[in-house]
């Protein structure tokens, strides 16, 4: 088995439920409210972690109880947290309304996230170096993401980079980055083009390999998955599932991929134990509340 390192965002994860959305300038009264420790770099720290995979992690979080919580909660799941360090403001929050159809809405306010620095990589660069696969999200500042996929290429590490929140990314950043987990709506952002059919996606994939992504995986919910790189792309359908709250189902996702692919598996047999990690995700309400064990893969009945 190889070494992962994450790369990326811890937040507190403050969930309230409602019926529906409410629309601008409406008030709602919501259901149950919850703190849940989260962070896409976290969450996939943690989705690695209770797969069995080996997982250090390198982020920030602020001088405060939420910070002491989300590092505490990381050990408690066997993440080795050496590499987490304290910044002089709050830690991230992220204020979530998911609604009666589990679909979900999403603020950030990424406080100690956004100040990871080139300098925090590099005082962390072993937990680089003692890695075979880095996984990177972009809740933390682009320049930091854009030096630490270079440091990651230099080391000759496998990198994976979930892209979301989306935002446009240069080409220094795509040309370092080995394998891309892009949703529909974050394939839209990364490669300008309108979105709307099977032919679009493909179309936007290909524009994405010819900007150097080495391989693509695209996210379609539940629909499945694409994978595609410079000779094949196949499909692979999602497990059908009564879905309760889609919170971290992206995350589980690309967390199982890394651990997989540290496994030796296949692409083709790490998407599809992906997306058995992504329905048993999908099934439990919160972020890393709702992240499934190796037994609970290992015992999931399709």
């Amino acid at each position: 088995m190889k070494n992962i390192c994450v790369i990326g965002s811890l937040n507190m994860d403050l969930v309230v439920n409602v019926d529906t959305m409410p629309k601008p300038g409406q008030t709602l009264l919501g259901g149950n409210f919850k703190e849940v420790p989260g962070g896409k770099g976290a969450n996939q720290a943690v989705a690695i972690a209770r797969l069995d995979g080996r997982v250090s992690m390198i982020g920030k979080v602020g001088n405060d109880s939420f910070g002491k919580t989300l590092v505490k909660s990381l050990n408690d799941d066997n993440v080795n947290t050496d590499y987490i360090h304290e910044a002089d403001c709050p830690t991230g929050v992220a204020f979530i309304t998911v609604d009666k159809n589990a679909q979900n809405a999403i603020v950030v306010a990424p406080g100690a996230n956004f100040e990871l620095t080139k300098n925090d990589i590099d005082k962390n660069i072993d937990c680089i170096k003692n890695s075979d696969i880095v996984v990177i999200q972009l809740e933390t500042p682009l320049e930091t993401v854009k030096y630490a996929l270079q440091v990651a290429k230099n080391l000759n590490k496998y990198t994976i980079l979930n892209p979301a929140p989306a935002v446009k990314l240069d080409d220094e950043i795509i040309k370092n980055v080995d394998l891309l987990t892009p949703n529909e709506t974050e394939l839209e952002i990364l490669s300008e083009m309108k979105i709307e059919n099977e032919d679009d996606i493909s179309k936007a994939t290909n524009k994405m390999i010819e900007k150097g992504v080495k391989e693509l995986i695209v996210t379609l919910g539940s629909k499945g998955s694409l994978y595609i790189n410079k000779e094949k792309s196949f499909f692979k359908s999602a497990y059908k599932v009564d879905a309760i709250d889609t919170t971290a189902a992206g995350d589980s996702f690309t967390g199982a991929l890394a651990v997989a692919l540290s496994n030796n598996k296949s692409i083709d047999e790490a998407m599809d134990f992906a997306s058995k990690v992504g329905a048993l995700s999908v099934m439990k309400e919160g972020a890393q509340s709702s992240l499934p064990t190796l037994k609970d893969v290992e015992s999931f009945i399709v």
